[in-house]
């Protein structure tokens, strides 16, 4: 399988390209019968390429989970100017309602995804002798992993929704919202159904594609919203026993071109810059300081930098300044200017430096977007051992996490001091109390998964307290109603099942 998933293809059914770097000779292009299009190896390769599309980030505006995810945490807030993308500011302090732009691009990009997905499954059953027994059953598992991680999102994201698991008639699309469970159930059956079907790894050529790993990480993020904690942990450790992935000796690595689809990356959104139509991250204008030709959208807050640990003698986690640009430190080799940012920050993670992405084409940028990280699946493992009451495991896999970041120092030569890691830097955690080792590991989730869109599922998770506590400079914030983001009134006024 040689095409590459961020090729284009299937709007009502097919606009069709072959890979990133070229159109094929004989586009397929028009609507067709999934019973006339899965006729062929290339074409099922085609199909499952599509269900990819609604992953990237080639418009910010309608890939609005950074909005969702991050700006409606304590983590990030809606930069620019006031006014500027109202309705983004207006997830920031919690005067949303179900008409809210981001709210609306959202659902309808996760669900794009998944009818995409439903495509390729209707149009691959057993019984289709056209395609290759390998071709169908990877095409298949693909489908699978993402109709998985769209409907991961949706839920956790609007709590009770329509599963639609085939592609659906106008009357069959009114259809009611079934529970959150039913929905998690959907996600678990499908990742167990990918991990099945898929490879531990691909060829460098098909970069990106869903792996065996990528499956059974997602489903242990889906045991641990669930507080299924043995299930969590079990299924995280099912991804270390691979033996396919590794932390990177320096962390910021993951958030470098140079160095993307690395054996820390689980799942990666692939991004490549100067093709045509546009595959870039467009995350790179959005986020980046308005001098250099970006927007400005995303700022870091003071409340995130306080989270990062330092020593005694005021040595700061080095993932801090991996992460965000700050006064006093260098900005992908420019000096950081205050006057960019309203808060004093600017998120660093989805940027690069002028060398490499001129102001003049900033908004197509190559980096990828790490969807889920094995750091992530560590502290999966760490999280649900310690709820599970094994505070042996929770330490050990929580302790790889730390041991990377503090030894950024021994391999980053651009770190000052660098060849020695600075005494008493995020020392081994030793806590062995449910209680305190809880917090222990929520504070170094948050340090190591900063600004990649999971905060705010995580401020909802840890429960109402925790949550109030976190967003309590969000006034208009409640949990009760807040919990979830509203089902938008474009699809309420299309399925009636939905009610007003």
């Amino acid at each position: 399988m040689k095409a590459q998933p961020t090729a284009l293809l299937l709007g009502a059914l097919l606009f069709a390209t072959a890979g990133c770097e070229k159109f094929l000779d004989q586009p397929v292009l028009g609507q067709y019968e999934a019973g006339q299009f899965f006729t062929s190896d290339t074409n099922a390769i085609l199909a499952v390429n599509a269900a990819y599309v609604p992953l990237s980030f080639r418009d910010a505006a309608s890939n609005t989970i950074w909005v969702l995810g991050d700006v409606a945490s304590d983590d990030a807030v809606k930069g620019s100017n006031p006014g500027d993308q109202a309705d983004f500011e207006n997830i920031d302090i919690f005067n949303i309602t179900p008409t809210n732009a981001a709210v609306e691009a959202q659902w309808k990009r996760d669900y794009d995804g998944v009818f995409k997905c439903n495509v390729v499954l209707d149009g691959l059953p057993a019984s289709n002798a056209n395609v290759s027994a390998d071709v169908r059953k990877q095409a298949v598992g693909q489908a699978q992993f993402l109709r998985a991680y769209y409907y991961f999102q949706l839920t956790a994201l609007y709590g009770d929704i329509p599963l639609r698991v085939k592609v659906e008639t106008p009357e069959e699309l009114q259809s009611p919202a079934l529970p959150q469970a039913q929905i998690y159930a959907q996600v678990e059956a499908d990742c167990q159904a990918a991990a099945a079907a898929l490879p531990d790894a691909w060829p460098a050529t098909d970069a990106g594609r869903a792996t065996k790993g990528a499956a059974l990480a997602l489903l242990a993020r889906t045991y641990l919203f669930e507080k299924k904690w043995a299930l969590a942990a079990q299924t995280a450790q099912a991804v270390e026993a691979l033996g396919k992935y590794t932390l990177l000796p320096v962390f910021a690595d993951n958030f470098r071109a140079a160095t993307k689809n690395n054996p820390e990356a689980v799942f990666s959104v692939q991004h490549t810059s100067g093709l045509s139509p546009g595959q870039g991250n467009n995350l790179n204008q959005w986020f980046a300081p308005r001098p250099q030709n970006g927007y400005g959208f995303f700022y870091p807050t003071k409340s995130l930098v306080a989270n990062f640990e330092q020593t005694a003698d005021s040595v700061v986690d080095p993932r801090l300044d991996y992460t965000v640009g700050r006064f006093g430190r260098s900005f992908f080799g420019v000096p950081f200017d205050p006057t960019w940012t309203t808060t004093g920050y600017v998120s660093k993670k989805h940027l690069q430096p002028l060398s490499e992405i001129p102001s003049t084409i900033k908004g197509d940028g190559n980096l990828n977007y790490e969807a889920i990280r094995y750091a992530e699946v560590l502290l999966i493992d760490a999280e649900a051992s310690n709820e599970a009451g094994n505070s042996g495991a929770a330490l050990g896999a929580l302790n790889q996490v730390r041991k990377r970041a503090r030894e950024s120092y021994l391999y980053d030569t651009t770190l000052p001091g660098a060849g020695k890691v600075p005494a008493g830097l995020l020392p081994n955690a030793t806590a062995t109390d449910q209680g305190q080792l809880r917090e222990l590991i929520r504070r170094e989730r948050r340090s190591e998964l900063a600004l990649e869109f999971q905060r705010f599922f995580d401020v909802v998770r840890y429960g109402e307290a925790y949550a109030r506590q976190a967003l309590s400079d969000r006034p208009n914030f409640s949990y009760a109603k807040n919990m979830f983001f509203p089902i938008p009134q474009s699809e309420r006024d299309t399925n009636k099942k939905l009610g007003k």
